[in-house]
């Protein structure tokens, strides 16, 4: 599904800093001139300077490589144009659809750590399941936090879904079985579960989050179908290692990559696709529950390669 022409304005604004590297320098580079060894290193340095990351960049630039020494790529614009055709293959669609459950409800962990807009994105996301009119439920099992069961529940009010909490800094997975319980009791569609902003580097936190994971599992057959990890988007190289350590922590199923009203370096979808070989699945652009889309590659990175309008270039 595209991008509707509000949402892809508001990428385009967002990924700018993914566009000083890419486009502004790489763009005009490559424009018009024969491919050869330097330029295929001048590719290489703005790819990383982009975020998209050491590995990820490798895989781009062998590819380039390839094809160079086999006289099918020859010139700048070709390279940029099969960069691009690769990033946006990374995502087959598949792979960036919400999972649901045959048989109700469906169970969505959401995870993250502090100030990614986490409580934020899980009002986002329970306001596209209503608008598909399915039925929801949150748990509040982020018990550690003060005013965070208030502050899930200000946004359960405004949406018309009730909350499921405990006492606060109470046991987060008896916040989760009790909130299977209720989804199962009140046939719910879909139980959206939220956790304490975790630092990755805390350990005990991180056992706690997989706790959870352990009651799901447990209370309902094929739980969580999904795990949803946010990630804030003007964070750069910080999402790696997050999306690295949640990943172990409780096996990620998706992205949803928040702040991309913000500025940006999209480059590190790229790099967490290649490192964990996880998809983002939905992206945040703006403070609303209606400020959010499905992710769509093709929309993504042409934004992220589009010169800006007013330098009087475009992109293709």
């Amino acid at each position: 599904m595209a991008l509707f022409r509000g949402a892809l304005s508001t990428l385009r604004k967002g990924l700018s800093k993914t566009r000083d590297a890419l486009s502004g320098s790489l763009r005009s580079l490559l424009s018009g001139r024969t491919l050869d060894d330097d330029l295929i290193r001048e590719i290489e340095k703005r790819l990383i300077q982009a975020d998209v990351g050491v590995s990820g960049t490798r895989v781009l630039i062998d590819g380039i490589k390839d094809a160079y020494k086999r006289g099918e790529m020859k010139s700048g614009d070709e390279a940029l144009e099969y960069l691009k055709r690769e990033i946006k293959a990374m995502w087959p669609a598949r792979d960036r659809e919400l999972v649901f459950a045959d048989t109700a409800p469906t169970v969505i962990l959401v995870t993250g750590i502090n100030g990614v807009g986490k409580t934020t994105s899980i009002a986002k996301l329970t306001k596209l399941l209503r608008d598909q009119n399915r039925s929801v439920l949150l748990g509040a099992c982020d018990t550690f936090r003060a005013g965070a069961v208030r502050q899930l529940e200000i946004w359960g009010e405004r949406l018309g879904v009730e909350v499921v909490k405990g006492q606060q800094g109470g046991d987060p997975a008896a916040v989760a079985f009790d909130a299977c319980a209720a989804a199962k009791a009140r046939g719910v569609d879909v139980l959206i579960l939220d956790t304490a902003g975790r630092l990755h580097t805390q350990s005990g936190l991180m056992d706690q989050l997989s706790k959870i994971r352990r009651v799901i599992e447990k209370q309902i057959e094929g739980g969580p179908h999904e795990t949803l990890l946010v990630l804030d988007a003007t964070s750069g190289s910080n999402a790696l290692r997050q999306a690295q350590e949640f990943d172990s922590a409780t096996n990620v199923t998706g992205i949803m990559l928040s702040k991309l009203d913000g500025t940006a370096r999209g480059g590190i979808v790229v790099a967490i696709r290649d490192s964990v070989n996880i998809p983002v699945k939905l992206v945040g652009l703006g403070e609303t529950p209606d400020d959010v889309a499905p992710f769509d590659p093709d929309s993504f990175v042409d934004a992220m390669f589009e010169i800006d309008e007013n330098s009087g270039l475009t992109g293709r």
